[in-house]
């Protein structure tokens, strides 16, 4: 298994994280899929359009209005839409892999979510 390692910058951000994962893709000769997990509770990965930035930050507006950060949560850490922000967008994915490379959509992309940053974070990438 591989970790990567991503700084974020910001407290809500979405990070292409697309060609990091093809490098390592392309190390592996035998490989089927690639798993990525997130070991983190305030911060997510997804699949989603690449091509124009303006995606990503339409869905970071939308899910602070949805879940607004400074609600009134139990959670006393001051974090709870983050871990929600979380939970709605996934801790995991799995893509295929076909003749050494990620097997995505033409305007897709792999993005690392952070919902409580800034951070350092860690993802899983595990080869099937």
């Amino acid at each position: 298994m591989e970790v990567l390692t991503v700084k974020t910058l910001r407290r809500c951000q979405f990070i292409d994280i697309t060609n990091e994962i093809s490098e390592l893709v392309a190390k592996q000769s035998n490989a089927k899929a690639v798993l990525l997990y997130v070991p983190h509770t305030t911060a997510a990965i997804t699949i989603n359009e690449n091509a124009d930035p303006t995606v990503t930050q339409d869905i970071l507006n939308h899910l602070e209005k949805m879940i607004p950060s400074g609600s009134h949560f139990r959670h006393s850490e001051g974090n709870s839409d983050a871990h929600v922000k979380s939970s709605l967008i996934g801790a995991s994915i799995l893509v295929p892999i076909e003749a050494g490379s990620l097997s995505l959509g033409t305007w897709q992309g792999i993005y690392f979510a952070e919902f409580d940053g800034p951070r350092t974070r860690k993802l899983y990438v595990q080869f099937l």
